[in-house]
């Protein structure tokens, strides 16, 4: 039988005990790893640094306990070790996406009334055209202060940490204090400041080791942003509080970044997002099986399906290394069809739940526990509930309490007023059920449920389950307009271009002047492509609509040519295409 974990307690659930508690107890561990600039930190050298960070900060630029603190920037070491610098010294971070416009962080930076700024190489071009809207800018490469942001020279300055030589006082830090706001990047628009205290996040950290016990020395490879919450909690904070590796890309992952890293780390943990695994399922798994007709044809039978989803398994886990035993999966609803397929490949995935506003996890379960469709039980120190439940299906809007839930938004008492209900549970906007074991299912957002004509219930979300497993479906979005459900559709053009050509040429075959159609064919291949868009829409049309209800039956597909715009967690932004189509 296996040991029962010791699970680590603190004297106080701040994240300046979360840090002190690691660099202690594990202070010649590796703790960052940053692969595109070989750096690499153990966690002695990780708190070296965050002490004389914090002594620059408070002696240097003379800042006091309060101050708001921004970072732009992507992952890498040093954006942990400015994390932690700011947040265990009682400064407040800011976290910023690193795809934010230059216009949203203009406004972030006023509404927070940040003091200063930590800021990549990368994003200083876009940081450069807001002027010289703080003092203290800093870059985050080497901790350099910029002095003169429009003509700044790199080799003239010296870096902050260089000054800092004296050690670092300490900063007593209470569970009360605010730790940091994250401004998310919303499905339904305007970004709001979410004001998470030291025990929200904290709390947070410490139930993550009961849904799944980390030991020492695992390598955790990082492909979200750290500004985002899931990242932050889950994939950093958790990870380092157990004494893992943390391995960070310090770029976008691309597959060409991606693959060679995975092959190099060969990581035991990850975090993803739903998109990534759905891409990945969509545009190497299945062509490889539909490449031949005899595999083809065999995974249309329950068991061929599941024999050639175990062989492809096996080269997935291969290709992330060959080590991997949790792939955590959160931010999004995960398709039923790819949750099948990483199921019947014995794929060590893991599903929580939760959001920006709970520090982030709300439910969770690990590989071993997992159900399908559902994101697990609720985590140790949390409550759920469902609010005013249907009485015929038991679904209603989940609510939550518990000590990871925020403060509230900044500077807005009347919507975080209407985020609580009366008796303090916070609102998710989320319509959920659970099991009889406790287990949660997640059925849509509030907001995205659409009313049939007979007052049925239309969860969008799972009409786009059964779009996206159609052949060349990236993405997709069901809206409603005049009380039609209305799909609007991303076609994997490349595919689709392919496709196109052959297609048309059995068109000709079958027309009366093969030639001269030939001739058109080859003349205008654009109109061949708009041609079998046409003809694929129509296709995608009766497919879904034999596997619906009546009531959620789409009444017209509309290609969308550009990728949806989307959050830090890859959620598209409905907002943005729930209104009219203008007409022409």
């Amino acid at each position: 039988m296996k040991k029962k974990p010791d699970y680590i307690k603190l004297e106080k659930r701040t994240l300046r005990e979360i840090f002190l508690y690691a660099v202690k107890k594990y202070p010649d561990s590796t703790a960052f790893v940053g692969l595109s600039s070989k750096k690499s930190y153990t966690y002695s050298q990780v708190f070296e640094q965050v002490q004389k960070l914090k002594k620059v900060l408070y002696k240097t630029f003379g800042f006091q306990k309060g101050d708001k603190i921004a970072i732009w920037a992507e992952n890498s070491p040093n954006w942990g070790i400015a994390f932690f610098a700011i947040t265990t010294s009682g400064l407040v971070a800011v976290p910023l996406l690193p795809d934010f416009t230059s216009h949203e962080v203009n406004n972030i930076l006023k509404h927070s009334e940040a003091k200063a700024i930590f800021v990549s190489k990368k994003q200083l071009s876009k940081y450069k055209e807001l002027g010289d809207i703080l003092d203290k800018v800093i870059l985050l490469e080497d901790f350099t202060q910029i002095n003169d942001l429009q003509n700044f020279d790199l080799s003239k300055n010296t870096p902050l940490l260089d000054t800092a030589l004296d050690p670092a006082e300490e900063y007593d830090v209470d569970e009360q204090d605010l730790a940091f706001i994250v401004y998310t990047s919303g499905t339904t628009g305007k970004s709001k400041g979410v004001m998470l205290l030291h025990r929200n996040t904290a709390s947070n950290v410490l139930d993550i080791q009961y849904v799944e016990w980390v030991e020492p020395g695992e390598k955790f490879l990082s492909i979200l942003p750290l500004s985002h919450t899931y990242e932050n909690t889950v994939g950093f904070l958790a990870p380092f509080l157990h004494g893992a590796t943390i391995y960070y890309l310090e770029k976008p992952p691309t597959a060409s970044l991606l693959l060679p890293a995975l092959r190099k780390v060969k990581p035991t943990y990850m975090l993803s997002v739903p998109l990534i695994i759905e891409k990945i399922y969509r545009k190497n798994i299945l062509p490889e099986i539909n490449k031949k007709n005899l595999t083809k044809k065999l995974y249309k039978t329950s068991l061929g399906r599941k024999f050639l989803n175990r062989m492809a398994g096996k080269k997935l886990l291969k290709i992330f290394g060959g080590e991997l035993k949790f792939f955590g999966i959160g931010g999004a609803k995960l398709d039923p069809e790819v949750e099948l397929f990483l199921r019947q490949a014995k794929f060590p995935y893991a599903i929580g739940y939760g959001m920006t506003e709970t520090g982030p996890l709300l439910a969770g379960a690990n590989p071993r526990e997992i159900r399908f469709q559902s994101c697990g039980k609720p985590v140790r120190s949390v409550q759920l509930k469902i609010k005013d439940p249907d009485p015929n299906t038991g679904e209603g809007e989940i609510i939550a309490k518990g000590p990871n839930v925020m403060k509230g938004y900044y500077k807005e008492p009347e919507l975080t007023k209407q985020t609580f209900t009366e008796d303090g549970w916070i609102r998710t906007g989320d319509l959920g059920v659970f099991d009889k074991d406790g287990f949660l299912y997640i059925k849509g957002r509030i907001k995205n449920l659409i009313l049939g004509p007979s007052g049925e219930n239309i969860y969008p979300e799972e009409i786009e389950a059964i779009i996206n497993s159609f052949e060349n479906v990236n993405e997709s979005l069901v809206i409603e307009r005049e009380g039609k459900l209305v799909a609007l559709v991303h076609f994997d053009l490349e595919s689709i271009e392919k496709h196109a050509i052959d297609w048309l040429s059995e068109q000709c075959k079958k027309a009366n002047d093969y030639l001269k159609c030939q001739e058109q064919k080859l003349k205008d291949k654009y109109e061949a492509i708009n041609q079998y868009l046409e003809h694929v829409s129509k296709q995608l049309k009766d497919y879904v609509n034999q596997r619906v209800n009546r009531s959620s039956r789409i009444a017209k597909v509309e290609i969308q040519k550009e990728p949806f715009v989307k959050t830090a967690t890859k959620k598209i932004k409905r907002f943005m295409y729930q209104k009219p189509k203008n007409k022409s």
